[in-house]
């Protein structure tokens, strides 16, 4: 199994910055990607981005070049920059980690919460 903490979320104004990390421990052997997802209350689960362990990056639309998403490999940890942010963007932002087989593997942690205020 696959433990994850995320960490770095808090309360910003519209327009700011935050940075999130997210570190796996466990059986990590076999991750490929590491993704982030967020929910916002009353929403579901959604993708925000991935990247490979070769560094190819996948963003969702709402947050293309505002968000740039990193990792550690020898650290077991990914990052989420996230610039310019909005009001939408409030949400529980969730790390998971993805094998070669496109499985999600990863117990879903606590999240880290965002709060973008207007």
């Amino acid at each position: 199994q696959v433990q994850l903490v995320e960490s770095g979320g808090g309360l910003v104004q519209a327009g700011g910055s935050l940075r999130l990390s997210c570190v796996a421990s466990g059986s990590i052997f076999g991750i490929n990607a590491m993704l982030w997802y967020r929910q916002a209350p009353g929403k579901q689960r959604e993708l925000v981005a991935s990247i490979t362990r070769d560094g190819t990056r996948n963003y969702a639309d709402f947050v293309k070049g505002r968000f740039t998403i990193s990792r550690d490999n020898a650290k077991n940890t990914v990052y989420l920059q996230m610039n310019s942010l909005k009001p939408e963007d409030t949400a529980v932002y969730y790390c998971n980690v993805q094998d070669y087989g496109w499985r999600i593997f990863g117990n879903w942690g606590r999240g880290t919460p965002v709060t973008v205020s207007s």
